[in-house]
């Protein structure tokens, strides 16, 4: 009976050790990442913008962008100066309507300001420039930090000289492919109407059909060209065209709806008074953030693909070190200190014979 209950207690033990070496069930969501290819890369997408700080990048790319719009003001209004100076007819128009609608004796103030404006022209112009190389050279520094972050590459420190040159021609040609995406977007939009009047075809609604899908196609079309120059080429190392293909598919329909969705929250949040003063420049924060985040979450999609993805790097343990180490004791240990008393105890008891058989007669 005792041989029975033992062996009844060592099969609990077996089982409950081989429950705790298998690995738990797997849960519902895993089953679904595992099921779904495509969301086990969004999920891996998500895990990587997040441990390389996307946010943090987005909020300083956010800043330098709206840092930037202080000096194309400043560039604009320079601008505005030339072409007033070199037109007084149109300069006398502005004054007149300035005069016209403005309330009584405001113009007094508002005119020689405007003077003012186009007589220092030069000096506005070459400060707005400046700032707009600073700001702007430091917006595409972060953006390539941002992106190499997101593709895992280490860090480095090129020669200052170099950076600023390569930055600052990067951040031509990428403002030039953006001005040229939104043109497109509008000009296809805003002039459908008289392109098909030019054509014969503008009471045909197959034909406005057409030129809106068109117009659509463009436009993604611009989006994706801009998206894979910037996840393939912005980066410190450049990663193949074709590693960066499909993700910069996923980025083009999305800045199209990015932007569509950021012409209804514009068109909203100006509505009153109050949003036409301030409105524009928070509608410029929002779409600079949310841009920025998606920019770096598409990177961070193309660099957890398959083909693209590496394992993290294992740091190597440092080499071992083997210290010697010496006990200095001011007394004999436990051991010496016992075989000295057991040699004491014996020499005692040998001399206290020899000295009783030394005293008998």
């Amino acid at each position: 009976m005792a041989t029975a209950t033992v062996d009844k207690a060592d099969d609990e033990v077996r089982a409950k050790a081989a429950e705790a070496q298998e690995p738990p069930a797997p849960t519902r969501f895993e089953q679904l990442r595992a099921r779904y290819g495509w969301l086990d890369h969004l999920v891996r997408a998500g895990a990587r913008y997040t441990e390389r700080h996307g946010d943090h990048y987005a909020a300083a790319i956010t800043y330098f962008s709206v840092l930037a719009l202080f000096p194309l003001i400043l560039v604009s209004v320079a601008a505005l100066g030339f072409v007033l100076f070199l037109q007084p007819d149109l300069l006398d128009q502005l004054k007149a309507g300035i005069s016209a609608n403005a309330p009584a004796g405001l113009d007094d103030l508002i005119n020689p300001i405007v003077d003012d404006a186009i007589d220092s022209r030069g000096t506005i112009g070459v400060i707005g420039l400046l700032g707009a190389l600073y700001t702007g050279i430091g917006w595409m520094s972060n953006l390539r930090e941002a992106l190499s972050e997101q593709w895992g590459q280490p860090p480095t420190v090129p020669p200052i000289v170099k950076k600023t040159l390569f930055d600052l021609l990067t951040l031509v040609g990428l403002g030039a492919a953006m001005i040229g995406s939104f043109a497109i977007t509008g000009l296809v939009f805003g002039f459908t109407g008289t392109i098909l009047e030019f054509v014969g075809l503008a009471e045909q609604g197959w034909a406005r059909f057409l030129l809106g899908l068109f117009g659509v196609l463009l436009g993604l079309t611009a989006n994706w060209l801009i998206f894979l120059w910037v996840i393939a080429r912005l980066p410190r190392e450049h990663a193949t065209l074709r590693s960066a293909a499909k993700a910069a598919v996923l980025g083009a329909i999305g800045f199209e709806v990015l932007k569509q969705v950021m012409t209804i929250y514009l068109a909203s949040v100006t509505d009153s008074p109050t949003g036409q003063i301030i409105g524009p420049f928070i509608g410029l924060m929002v779409f600079a953030f949310f841009t920025s985040r998606f920019i770096l979450f598409v990177t961070a999609w193309a660099a957890t693909a398959t083909d693209n993805e590496q394992e993290e790097p294992v740091e190597v343990p440092g080499p071992a070190v083997i210290h010697s180490e010496l006990t200095v004791r001011s007394g004999p240990d436990g051991a010496t200190a016992a075989g000295l008393l057991g040699a004491g105890a014996i020499a005692g008891m040998l001399g206290g014979r020899f000295l009783l058989g030394r005293r008998r007669p």
